[in-house]
């Protein structure tokens, strides 16, 4: 029958409100009825009184004043870090590629070889380098050879142009000299048609001369040319041979084995991949919020998963943001002459900055206001409760420093949460023992 659950339903509730609502009376019947009562009240009352420090905290007095435990805490400089998370990175890396094409003829330098500045990794089959080198250079000769004759014929030219000009003055002169005899009946008009021919002609001659001297000019300036082309081809022809041999541009290590013998490379196909670890760089990205704390040449260290720790300086602070991540690039240079940082390891990063002023409270004093700001609860000048904002620099041992608080403060340890601003403290300063 279902009347038996519902009775039983209907006496659990009854006992239920007895023992939560009506507790204290239950409680009291209870004693009543038991020999020797008072003694279960007693052990209840005992039981709910609260902690001695509880009640050292929050107990409030006849005249409102509330009693809590304070310290009173001065700022002290100390010495701020900025923390980044980074990773190695090799101070040059470069793909040493071909120059030329042609077949290799050197035999293959293995990866993770060390290889020195000027040293050979690639060499590639002359073909007709030599030969056409040799070409450029006989040219070159022949012109040059050929430039005295070509000089030489400058002067005669001249001469020639100088004689003609000697024989054009002396034809004017009897040119003239016939007019006159002419005009007094001494000389007749044949001779002076004569003299006339002859200055027309030195006139030609000085023209032919001029001719000559201007041709001879050009062809020295041709043979000059001739020369200057050829000098380009053996130029030319040298550098072609020089890029037959490529070598290592820095000491560093190799990435890559460099080309197989006997293969074909093409112009700019890739030889071989130098990187240099030593110095390496430790690479991170400061906050925009950090940027200003770091600065060129500031004390740094670095932590890597594997390996032993490092100190360094910073070498380089960007000046420009990552356009995605707005956050500033930081090098740090790390000597590593045995090569043990490898490129591409993690690495926690610590810079030391300029130091602060900065409390140092037990992490118990912090609480939070209505609005969720963190802060201390403090002891104004009129005994009243305050609560400041701070802002929490690191962790340490004896506690965790902060900052946003004036050099000199009470604040309160023991009894934070009890208070809010405007409350009237007493305050007990004591050690308090965390």
């Amino acid at each position: 029958m279902r009347i038996v659950p519902l009775i039983t339903a209907i006496l659990v509730a009854f006992v239920l409100y007895g023992v939560v609502i009506e507790r204290d009376r239950l409680f009291a019947l209870v004693n009543d009825l038991r020999p020797g009562g008072g003694t279960t009240q007693n052990v209840e009352t005992a039981s709910q009184e609260p902690a001695p420090d509880a009640e050292a905290a929050s107990e409030e007095a006849e005249d409102g004043v509330i009693r809590v435990m304070a310290k009173r805490s001065v700022a002290r400089e100390i010495g701020t870090q900025v923390r980044l998370r980074g990773e190695t990175e090799a101070a040059r890396q470069v793909s040493v590629v071909a120059e030329v094409s042609g077949k290799i003829v050197s035999p293959p330098i293995r990866k993770g070889s060390f290889v020195q500045e000027g040293q050979l990794l690639c060499s590639v089959d002359a073909g007709t380098s030599r030969s056409n080198l040799a070409e450029a250079e006989a040219r070159l000769a022949e012109s040059v050879a050929r430039r005295p004759e070509a000089e030489a014929r400058i002067p005669e030219a001249q001469a020639r142009l100088a004689e003609a000009q000697s024989r054009l003055t002396e034809a004017r002169i009897n040119a003239t000299a016939a007019q006159r005899l002419s005009q007094d009946g001494f000389a007749s008009q044949t001779r002076v048609a004569n003299t006339e021919a002859l200055v027309q002609s030195a006139q030609a001659a000085i023209s032919t001369a001029e001719a000559g001297v201007k041709a001879a000019e050009a062809g020295l300036d041709s043979l000059q040319a001739n020369i200057e082309s050829a000098d380009a081809a053996v130029a030319r022809a040298q550098t072609e041979i020089d890029r037959l041999d490529i070598s290592a541009p820095f000491p560093g290590v190799l990435e890559t084995d460099t080309a197989e013998l006997g293969s074909l490379l093409q112009p700019g196909a890739l030889c071989a991949t130098v990187i240099q670890l030593d110095p390496i760089k430790v690479v991170g990205f400061v906050p925009e919020n950090d940027v200003n704390r770091v600065e060129v040449g500031a004390l740094a260290g670095a932590r890597f998963n594997q390996g032993p720790d490092v100190q360094a300086r910073v070498t380089f602070l960007s000046r420009s943001a990552d356009p995605t991540t707005r956050t500033f690039r930081v090098e740090l240079t790390v000597p590593n002459p045995d090569l043990s940082i490898r490129d591409g390891q993690t690495a926690e990063i610590l810079i030391q900055s300029q130091g602060v002023q900065a409390h140092v409270l037990a992490a118990s004093s912090l609480t939070l206001n209505d609005e969720g700001t963190l802060g201390v609860r403090t002891i104004d000048e009129n005994a009243l409760a305050r609560f400041m904002p701070v802002t929490v620099l690191r962790d340490a041992p004896e506690g965790v420093y902060v900052t946003g608080l004036p050099d000199q403060v009470d604040v309160i340890t023991v009894g934070q949460e009890f208070v809010t601003d405007g409350v009237p403290i007493a305050p007990s300063f004591e050690e308090v023992i965390q």
